[in-house]
C-alpha cells in the first residue's frame, strides 16, 4: 500500500481500490484530537476509562463516578458547523448526505439514550482542539459541575 494519497478532482476520480485503501486509514479510535483531550484530562488531574463500550455511543472517555462522559467527534463524520464539518465529497452525493444524516441521528439518540440514564454528556468537536485553553476550560467546567 502506497503512503501517497491520491488526489481525486473532477477528471481523476478514485478507483474503488484507492478509495478503499484511503478509508481503510480512517481512524475511529485513538485520533490526535482525542490524544490531546486525554492528555488535557489527565493534566487537569482527572481519571477515566476509555470507549464505553456498556453506554449507548460507546464514549471516547467514561467518568463512572461523575456520570459523565467525553465524545471527541471528527467534524466532518458527525456534522459540525465549521468548515470541515459542511464539507460533502463531490462523487456519490446520495450515499454520503444519507451516510452523515444518519450518524447525526444515532448521536442524536445516543445523547438521549444517556441523558435518560443518568449521564452527562459533553462533546468535544475535533476542530476546537486546537484551541486547548477553550477546551480545558469547557472541560473543567463539565467535570466540576455537580
Amino acid at each position: 500500500m502506497s503512503n501517497i494519497i491520491p488526489s481525486a478532482t473532477s477528471k481523476d476520480r478514485l478507483t474503488k481500490k484507492q478509495r478503499s485503501e484511503l478509508m481503510a486509514r480512517v481512524k475511529s479510535k485513538d485520533t490526535q484530537a482525542e490524544k490531546t483531550v486525554r492528555s488535557l484530562v489527565f493534566k487537569m488531574g482527572f481519571r477515566y476509562r476509555l470507549y464505553g463500550k456498556t453506554l449507548p455511543g460507546s464514549p471516547d472517555l467514561v467518568f463512572p463516578s461523575r456520570r459523565k462522559v467525553i465524545f471527541v467527534h471528527g467534524c466532518f463524520w458527525h456534522g459540525h458547523s465549521c468548515t470541515a464539518g459542511r464539507n460533502r465529497p463531490s462523487s456519490n452525493k446520495q450515499y454520503w448526505i444519507a451516510k452523515l444524516q444518519k450518524n447525526r441521528k444515532r448521536d442524536k439518540n445516543n445523547l438521549k439514550a444517556l441523558a435518560a440514564m443518568g449521564w452527562k454528556s459533553l462533546i468535544v468537536w475535533e476542530c476546537k482542539v486546537k484551541k486547548t485553553e477553550y477546551v480545558t476550560e469547557l472541560m473543567q467546567t463539565f467535570l466540576n459541575d455537580d
